[in-house]
């Protein structure tokens, strides 16, 4: 069914995808659940896709070259998600330690004052932790897949413009 997709349908979809992913993290932190910093790492991907796929929508039928330029970047930035999702995957399944800014050891202020005042002003999310699991999965599982799928589509719509011209 996928091969029987144009370029043109194919960047909605991967806007869609990622308009949808994205509302759901910004939903899921609305609700409470604040992102970690290997989390937001991961939205970049999405933030960069989310205009790309639109200017691959637009360029599709009358520059070829530009679109398939359009649609390997997407293709890249989200294999690239999918290997840090998967490193987050690890860290939240403590195989390998994380970012020390997020899963390592407190760094100590100078003084009691300092201390305090770090305590009232700092929230720091783990990343080795996860806070939210829907069907069994992290968001970080779940983006290995979602990031997987986007790369795939994103791929399957260059070589559908490569062909076409």
């Amino acid at each position: 069914m996928l091969a029987r997709l144009d370029a043109r349908t194919i960047a909605l979809v991967i806007f869609a995808i990622v308009a949808a992913t994205l509302a759901g993290a910004w939903t899921s932190q609305m609700l409470g659940y604040a992102p970690c910093e290997l989390c937001l790492k991961q939205r970049y991907a999405y933030y960069l896709g989310l205009p790309l796929a639109l200017a691959a929508w637009f360029a599709t039928p009358a520059n070829r070259r530009g679109a398939r330029f359009l649609f390997a970047l997407i293709a890249l930035a989200f294999v690239a998600n999918a290997v840090l999702a998967a490193y987050h995957t690890g860290v939240e399944f403590k195989w390998w330690p994380g970012p020390a800014d997020c899963t390592g050891a407190y760094q100590g202020a100078g003084n009691v004052a300092d201390f305090m005042k770090q305590l009232q002003q700092t929230r720091v999310v783990r990343c080795d932790e996860v806070s939210l699991r829907i069907f069994g999965f992290s968001l970080a599982n779940a983006n290995i897949f979602i990031s997987a799928a986007l790369a795939a589509l994103a791929s399957l719509a260059a070589g559908h413009v490569m062909r076409q011209g």
